[in-house]
């Protein structure tokens, strides 16, 4: 074999070799891009000792340069008077949270924000007194979910971060705004039967059952120790 003969050779080679890895690259990177999340919209029913207490209204969907999940909550507790919220939470397209803001008549009216970055979740809330509350929490990681009080959708969001694929037990830092309480959760898939699956969410404190259709939707929560159910509409 010739010199010019081998050097075409080597040439086509190494196209093949440039090809293949260009290939590998673009799966990798659509892959790595694909998102966490996915368009929702519904409302959910919440059950108290089965007994219908109000409805949460809500939406996630991708806007701009970010996915926006909101919500609008209307709840009516015996003894407990009315209470209406509202929330909205930004993330990144990997599910990162960058901003949430929320407010809440019941009858007085709250409200609070919290921007996040590099881990660390800067939180103000205005509730009534001469000045806002600021403070901020350092987690250490991105990974943090954002679970508040009477805001159900996040349930929802919490569906879509879980890893169904590598399933198992996941962690998550949470925070809970409303209370500037910040923690960590673990989830886990199990077998639940009926067609659906779930997701055991615990803290120290509580356990939440999550169950999410085949497309990882979530259409029910219950949380046994408050005797409180959530289902979609």
């Amino acid at each position: 074999m010739s010199r010019r003969t081998n050097l075409r050779w080597f040439g086509w080679v190494l196209a093949l070799i440039i090809a293949h890895a260009a290939s590998h690259d673009a799966r990798a990177q659509e892959k790595k891009a694909k998102p966490v999340l996915a368009s929702d919209k519904g409302r959910f029913r919440v059950v108290l000792d089965g007994a219908a207490v109000g409805t949460e209204e809500f939406e996630i969907a991708f806007q701009g340069q970010a996915w926006v999940a909101r919500d609008a909550t209307d709840l009516r507790v015996p003894g407990s008077g009315e209470m209406k919220a509202n929330g909205e939470l930004q993330l990144t397209p990997d599910g990162a949270p960058l901003h949430y803001q929320w407010s809440a008549e019941s009858p007085a009216v709250a409200s609070g924000s919290v921007d996040f970055s590099d881990g660390t979740a800067k939180c103000t809330s205005n509730l009534n007194g001469p000045k806002p509350i600021i403070e901020e929490f350092h987690f250490g990681d991105t990974r943090i979910i954002v679970l508040d009080n009477n805001f159900y959708y996040q349930y929802a969001v919490l569906a879509r971060l879980y890893d169904w694929g590598a399933g198992g037990e996941q962690n998550f830092h949470v925070l809970i705004p409303q209370d500037r309480t910040p923690g960590s959760l673990t989830v886990k898939s199990q077998n639940s039967g009926g067609g659906l699956a779930e997701l055991l969410v615990k803290t120290p404190d509580i356990e939440i059952h999550l169950f999410c259709d085949s497309s990882h939707r979530l259409v029910r929560v219950e949380v046994p120790s408050s005797r409180v159910v959530i289902e979609r509409e």
